[in-house]
């Protein structure tokens, strides 16, 4: 493990570093940053939450120099909140050396986004979609930029941006440096590295295991009509401080947040179809703990690094085993341990053996938590809350009248009634979930290598998925309520990073602002 005082930074840089409380690199910090101080191309392969953003943001920042006044750096990522985190990131590197960097994404006023470009910031960081709005508008010029970070690159093409990275990268000058950054290197990110990356170094960090080996993982084996039920007695029994619960559509987000709050949780959804004011007040209620369990899409959760989450539960097993990586991938950062559980229908056991082949990972079968159980598990943690109340003091308001009720009430049962109480009455809510069709499994998932019973190789461009409909594999099928792409193998805009609608143009030939205003991941 290498030492930041080792890489060879300036002073300004090193401090933010130190000022931080970092000392030593990462893995990927250690093998990408002298590769890049050099100034040659780079592919980097590291799962999420390895430390990615300052194995590209130090030597970024550290060959800037604070007197340009021209864009000379442009960092794109798949969604506002990785965009958001990136550049707080940024931020916190460039204190002393005082280089500006703008976020650009969707969903913000983009008025507003123009005045802030006028103060010439150095760092450009933002999702395709928005990026392009600007360039249209002249409102950002590439001719200047010497380094070009693709970020989170395989999330990027899934939600069908491949055009506006290549668009883009296109009006960049060929003598820059390109850096692409990946959690898995599907063949269509091998080809855009090809034809835009120059000879570049390889660096992976990926271990054997595709999955984390701090995640504890698990799968319930459970009918659909059964799934709600398994879900309240699992939450009851683990207690989770910070829980995400998956949804494959949106339709089922909707119903299992309503339903989780019809029996007492504190719970809420998200998914594409909330307007950003909307999503920002739910995240920022998961954040702060308003809310313990947070309901999403594949779609609606890119991109999202909230601190603390101790459990994940797959309520529909993902469609390709990548997005069970990232899915479960939410908890267990930052060398902390996590949970994560699945409920399997009893035609999804081949799709559970596919994820277990593709990440290595045998995922351990566990039995339905019974009643029993999950009482158990309410009453421990109401206990819990019970003495950790007696601990804090500042009782004696409270003691007078609990002296009359212990002279007329046995004790036991005062505080059997309390514990009732407090778990809460709402546990028989009658709850009907709209069934899910279960997952077909992939037969020609191979990551792209020849299918031996044909001599063929699998259609589609990601990861070897074969694809019904011509288009991407992974996403054969639309759903009206699932993001991805249509029928027509298309791309599903309002799906994408939510800075953009489906293309309309304006009199003068731009396409119209007013997508501006909205964001739908």
């Amino acid at each position: 493990m290498k030492n930041f005082a080792d890489l060879g930074l300036e002073p300004k840089v090193l401090r933010a570093i130190t000022e931080l409380g970092f000392e030593e690199a990462t893995p990927i910090q250690a093998q990408s940053i002298p590769i890049a101080m050099t100034g040659r191309d780079l592919i980097g392969q590291a799962q999420t939450g390895t430390g990615k953003t300052a194995a590209f943001g130090i030597p970024l920042i550290n060959k800037i120099s604070k007197d340009t006044d021209k864009i000379v750096a442009l960092v794109m990522t798949p969604t506002r909140e990785l965009a958001i985190q990136v550049a707080e990131e940024i931020g916190k590197l460039t204190r002393f050396k005082g280089i500006g960097s703008l976020p650009i994404y969707g969903g913000q006023d983009i008025g507003r986004q123009i005045r802030a470009l006028k103060k010439k910031p150095q760092i450009i960081i933002g999702t395709p979609g928005r990026l392009l709005d600007h360039i249209n508008r002249k409102t950002i010029r590439l001719d200047d930029v010497e380094t070009v970070i693709l970020d989170e690159a395989d999330e990027m093409l899934d939600m069908g941006f491949m055009d506006d990275i290549q668009s883009i990268l296109k009006l960049v000058p060929e003598n820059r440096q390109t850096m692409l950054f990946s959690a898995t290197m599907p063949p269509n990110i091998q080809r855009l590295a090809q034809q835009f990356l120059k000879d570049p170094e390889h660096v992976s960090v990926v271990p054997k295991q595709v999955s984390a080996p701090l995640i504890d993982q698990a799968y319930i084996e459970v009918p659909e009509r059964q799934k709600f039920e398994a879900l309240c007695r699992l939450i009851d029994m683990e207690s989770p401080e910070l829980a995400i619960v998956f949804g494959r559509t949106k339709r089922r987000v909707d119903e299992l947040s309503e339903a989780l709050q019809k029996r007492g949780y504190s719970a809420d959804g998200l998914h594409g179809d909330l307007s950003q004011n909307q999503r920002d007040t739910v995240m920022r209620k998961f954040r702060d703990g308003s809310i313990d369990v947070l309901v999403a899409t594949d779609v609606a959760a890119r991109g999202l690094d909230v601190s603390g989450v101790t459990h994940v539960v797959n309520f529909d097993l993902p469609q390709d085993p990548e997005s069970y990586v990232h899915r479960i991938g939410r908890t267990g950062r930052a060398g902390k341990e996590g949970t994560a559980w699945s409920f399997v229908t009893p035609r999804e056991i081949d799709h559970l053996h596919l994820i277990e082949r593709v990440t290595r990972h045998r995922i351990a079968r566990k039995p339905l938590p019974t009643l029993a159980e999950a009482i158990e598990g309410k009453q421990r943690i109401i206990a819990e809350r019970l003495l950790e109340t007696v601990d804090k003091g500042e009782l004696n308001e409270y003691k007078g009248l609990a002296i009359q009720l212990l002279e007329q009430y046995d004790s036991v049962q005062l505080l059997s009634a309390a514990m009732k109480m407090l778990t809460g009455e709402k546990r028989d809510s009658d709850i009907q979930l709209t069934p899910e069709e279960p997952i077909r499994v992939k037969r020609r998932y191979n990551s792209g290598k020849p299918d031996l019973r044909n001599g063929r190789r699998p259609s589609g461009n990601y990861g070897g998925f074969r694809s019904n409909n011509g288009g991407r594999g992974g996403y054969n099928r639309d759903r009206d309520n699932r993001g991805g792409y249509n029928r027509s193998g298309g791309r599903n805009d309002s799906y994408r990073d939510g800075d953009r609608k489906p293309r309309t143009s304006g009199s003068d030939g731009r396409r119209s602002s007013k997508r501006d205003e909205s964001y739908n991941s």
